[in-house]
């Protein structure tokens, strides 16, 4: 047995890292808009909405890797510090832009349990989504991801973390 926090079990991004997996995310959606052929401008995609807050910096790379001009966000909350809670919409994109979904690309950083993607989803059923990582629990939410991590894995992000001296796994005797 462990004496380590469910949450210890942990996955660290750097901002490196972050744009590396981000710009991987905008190669593999080129092209796969309901538009798009690969290569034309934009992959075919109308519009790329954000998940606030953490699909913010995904999607920006993403906008700038495929040269999609309008970009909105929703924001849904499911999180209070970090355990997980029921998702609720706070902030909605332009209505009009969105309609069902159609020719959208939905952009997270992370799908974790579904049930932020989930309802989302239900708003815009015709929307294609993208996270950059994915655990198996919401792995069905997801249409295009790029890195699985476990399901008892917590992922800290850039923006989540200071430098810091870490003292090393095994005492240094």
């Amino acid at each position: 047995m462990t004496d380590r926090l469910p949450h210890e079990k942990g996955f660290h991004v750097s901002w490196d890292q972050l744009h590396r997996d981000a710009r991987a995310l905008a190669w593999r959606l080129d092209g796969m808009g309901p538009d798009g052929d690969a290569g034309d401008k934009g992959g075919g995609w109308r519009a790329v909405v954000a998940i606030t807050r953490g699909g913010m910096a995904p999607a920006m790379i993403v906008a700038r890797e495929l040269d999609i001009r309008t970009v909105d966000t929703i924001s849904v909350k499911s999180y209070d510090h970090q355990s997980q809670s029921h998702a609720k919409v706070l902030k909605s994109p332009d209505s009009e832009m969105m309609g069902d979904g159609s020719g959208i690309l939905v952009v997270d950083d992370l799908v974790d349990s579904g049930r932020t993607l989930e309802l989302v989803r239900e708003l815009y059923p015709n929307a294609h989504f993208a996270t950059v990582y994915a655990k198996p629990k919401g792995r069905a939410q997801v249409d295009t991801f790029i890195t699985e991590v476990s399901q008892d894995t917590w992922i800290f992000f850039p923006w989540d973390m200071g430098l810091q001296y870490v003292p090393p796994y095994r005492g240094t005797d």
